[in-house]
């Protein structure tokens, strides 16, 4: 690792994180005509925006910085893979993706975090993944940040679980031990065909806030108690979430769910809706959900 790199993972122990948070949360939301339209346009050119698929192709039409960086896409935008396939759930690269060994997933060469830190007692048993698998998307700046279901399912739970923001990018992903069972959270568990699927949605730096279709915004510091849910229940591709600025989303499935495809490897871009993986349609066998009281 560079000294740029060191210093730049050194930085994330010493920034105030949620202040910085809840800085940009204002400034995204600001509708000053001068200051929006030059922070969309500084985004566009910075990050090399594609505004020809973006549903409102036009910047100063956005009422704020947010509303255009959670803009949705034309309706012919991202078609969706085969109705046997697993759905990518964003648009992005792959960070990592495989089996789950004993409980332990990778979150980077060198560095694992298991499935029980991450989930947390509160989401559900951990041991129904143990043996799974999962698949990590890294959103940049530059990309579509909504969150769509990679199968359909209905939903049973949902956790926000509060931590730390270190930064998501793939410089601290290989130098921060244990990042994703770190930072903050929100983890929804789907009863699907096949069993159990765990969607989480990551929070890192300067990503603002997090939202669900059913529950609205999950800003940062809100400590939302476990909530059981008899729905909604939704179908792949269908948008089960959003990033107020940018992160990472992670697919935890249970031990024969799906049998990944091969050219799929750590660093590969993808898209939402793009076919990650072949289903299996059977519900293995799994230990009952333990929840807590």
């Amino acid at each position: 690792m560079g000294l740029r790199a060191r210093l730049f993972v050194l930085l994330q122990y010493v920034l105030p994180q949620h202040g910085l948070s809840w800085l940009v949360n204002k400034v995204t939301r600001m509708t000053f005509p001068p200051l929006k339209n030059f922070l969309i346009r500084l985004a566009i050119r910075g990050f090399g925006v594609d505004m020809s698929q973006a549903a409102e192709p036009e910047p100063t039409r956005y009422t704020t910085f947010n509303h255009f960086f959670t803009r949705p896409l034309k309706a012919d935008a991202r078609p969706l893979g085969d109705a046997d396939s697993l759905l990518c759930p964003a648009d992005g690269a792959i960070s990592q993706l495989g089996p789950i060994r004993d409980g332990t997933l990778v979150q980077a060469k060198g560095h694992t975090y298991t499935v029980s830190d991450f989930i947390t007692p509160a989401s559900g048993d951990a041991a129904v993944f143990a043996d799974g698998s999962f698949v990590t998307v890294y959103l940049s700046p530059r990309d579509y940040h909504r969150v769509h279901m990679p199968w359909a399912g209905t939903l049973r739970r949902s956790v926000y679980v509060p931590g730390k923001l270190f930064s998501v990018s793939p410089t601290t992903t290989a130098a921060i031990p244990r990042l994703f069972a770190r930072n903050e959270r929100l983890i929804t568990r789907f009863e699907c065909d096949f069993g159990p699927m765990i969607v989480a949605l990551v929070g890192a730096v300067c990503v603002s806030s997090m939202s669900t279709v059913w529950e609205g915004v999950v800003a940062p510091g809100r400590r939302l108690r476990p909530a059981d849910h008899q729905g909604p229940a939704l179908g792949a591709g269908e948008e089960m979430g959003r990033f107020n600025m940018g992160s990472t989303v992670i697919v935890l499935l249970p031990p024969g769910a799906v049998s990944w495809h091969k050219d799929l490897t750590p660093g590969a871009s993808v898209r939402m809706g793009q076919a990650l993986a072949d289903t299996l349609h059977q519900a293995p066998e799994t230990p009952p959900e333990q929840t807590q009281s």
